[in-house]
C-alpha cells in the first residue's frame, strides 16, 4: 500500500499546485478531496488512491481530518 507521499508524487504538477498542500505541515482531507475532484474531472481515474490507502492515511495521521476524532 502506498504512503500519501508516494501517491502525491504521481499527481500532475498543475493539479498539485491548485491544492496548496505545501502551505501546511500535513495535508487536510479537504485538500485531498479537491485533488480527487480535479483528477476525476480530468478523467484520470487510475490516479486515484484506493479506499484502503485513503483510510490508512487518515488512520496513520498522514492526512489531517479537521474536527474529527477517533
Amino acid at each position: 500500500m502506498r504512503s500519501f507521499d508516494d501517491w502525491w508524487k504521481t499527481i500532475s504538477p498543475d493539479v498539485a499546485q491548485e491544492s496548496r498542500l505545501d502551505d501546511e505541515s500535513k495535508p487536510s482531507l479537504n485538500q485531498i478531496s479537491h485533488t480527487l475532484l480535479q483528477i476525476h474531472l480530468s478523467g484520470k481515474y487510475d490516479s486515484k488512491p484506493s479506499h484502503e490507502e485513503l483510510r490508512s492515511w487518515i488512520d496513520s495521521g498522514q492526512v489531517v481530518v479537521f474536527g474529527f476524532r477517533h
